[in-house]
């Protein structure tokens, strides 16, 4: 966005309202400038992945085609995702949120999905406060200022919230203009999402606000196992159980999220 645009649209107030094709409700005529700056997803660079990537980690090499294909179906097999049948014709702002605490190739590709889900996205990734994961005991390596800055790095992220809430919520979707949360499949049996966010998801999930992303297999134990508070159970089997040669089970959803 030029100077121009951008002290143009720090002298517009907040009274100054316009609908919002993009959240069905009203938003700032400055928030809609700030999207003009938006790169579509067919015009992000991307180095092709290698041979070797190609073989040991599968969701490098879904398409743009073949993440929106999955996206619709994923939609489309319920009365509110068929109600929403205009998410290809417009930008969508699809958010996702986590600690990054040591981000990797599983994390990448995931906001890689996220970013290719719809035709045109504007992605949106909260990251946990360094007080936020102390209060509900999830231990952190690295400071918050430093988690912040490898997502504002990365190549798929339009935008970066540092205040991520624990638990998403529809009114913080409405405040934030936000259309769709991705979640990675298997997230209901993952001891990283404690029961509080998992219910979150859980309402969201119904209000036919969430997309899925496939989780990535065959990384290595140190992305797949991530250091994560004691006393909180799981049915995820324990890295001591895995042998090199082993696949990683199908998730079983306990839940009832349905991701």
């Amino acid at each position: 966005m030029t100077a121009a645009t951008q002290t143009y649209a720090t002298s517009v107030t907040s009274d100054d309202l316009d609908y919002d094709i993009i959240s069905n409700g009203p938003r700032s005529l400055e928030s809609s400038i700030d999207d003009l700056g938006h790169v579509d997803t067919h015009d992000i660079p991307e180095p092709p992945p290698t041979e070797a990537a190609r073989e040991k980690l599968k969701t490098v090499s879904l398409t743009a085609e073949d993440i929106q294909a999955y996206v619709q179906r994923a939609l489309g097999a319920s009365p509110i995702g068929q109600q929403r049948g205009d998410v290809d014709r417009r930008m969508m702002r699809v958010y996702v949120d986590g600690v990054y605490d040591g981000f990797h190739a599983g994390h990448a590709l995931q906001l890689r999905q996220a970013k290719l889900s719809f035709v045109s996205v504007y992605l949106i990734v909260g990251v946990f406060g360094d007080d936020l994961c102390r209060q509900y005991d999830y231990p952190v390596t690295l400071p918050h200022l430093e988690r912040y800055e490898v997502l504002r790095h990365c190549r798929w992220v339009d935008e970066v919230s540092p205040e991520a809430p624990w638990v998403v919520t529809e009114e913080f979707l409405r405040e934030q203009r936000i259309d769709y949360v991705a979640l990675d499949e298997g997230t209901s049996i993952d001891p990283d999402v404690d029961r509080a966010r998992l219910q979150g998801y859980d309402v969201l999930k119904s209000l036919g606000r969430i997309i899925p992303t496939r989780r990535t297999s065959g990384l290595t134990e140190a992305a797949r196992f991530v250091p994560t508070a004691p006393a909180r159970p799981s049915p995820v089997v324990s890295k001591t159980e895995i042998k090199e040669e082993d696949t990683i089970p199908e998730p079983i959803d306990i839940y009832g999220i349905g991701i």
